[in-house]
């Protein structure tokens, strides 16, 4: 399924088992840059341990360089990345980088995620009528991520004390 829609759809947003996916099978890495090629916009939403297998390496050295690590998947893979986690680290193929300031280790459950990969998709599909896919897609990342992060300091600032934030609890 997934080569299907690396070939066919013109925006496309991939988080969990379609990363593990993309890291398994070689092909598919030429199936991104092929989409890239036609313009077509891809957005990969991977934590650590999904950046680490994309990249061929472990976790300790995506997060003993988090900017490197976004920046070398974004350009390898040729797509906009958002590499989850503290200090939320978006990366371009042309190498540009954002940092999220928002955000907290509330955010490190099962489910907030989907949440953020959600959102995003969301206001991607809202953004690119009017602004391009590329420009709709760094638009809805940024957006995102920052909104993803305040929920959180939100929520910390609410609730002291809290170790984790449930999905469902993000609004």
């Amino acid at each position: 399924a997934l080569p299907v829609l690396l070939s066919r759809c013109p925006r496309l947003l991939l988080d969990a088992d379609a990363l593990n996916t993309l890291s398994a099978e070689d092909g598919l890495t030429q199936a991104l840059r092929a989409r890239a090629a036609r313009s077509q916009v891809t957005v990969l939403t991977p934590h650590p341990l999904e950046a680490a297998r994309l990249l061929g390496s472990d976790v300790a050295a995506v997060q003993a360089d988090r900017l490197l690590a976004a920046r070398t998947l974004a350009q390898r893979q040729r797509s906009m990345v958002l590499l989850k986690g503290s200090g939320s680290v978006i990366a371009f193929p042309d190498g540009d980088l954002v940092i999220n300031p928002t955000g907290n280790g509330l955010l490190a459950t099962g489910g907030t995620g989907d949440v953020l990969a959600g959102w995003t998709g969301g206001f991607w599909a809202q953004l690119a009528a009017t602004h391009g896919d590329a420009a709709s897609a760094r638009q809805a990342l940024a957006a995102a991520a920052w909104l993803h992060g305040h929920a959180a300091d939100l929520q910390a600032a609410c609730s002291p004390g809290s170790l984790a934030l449930r999905a469902g609890e993000l609004t």
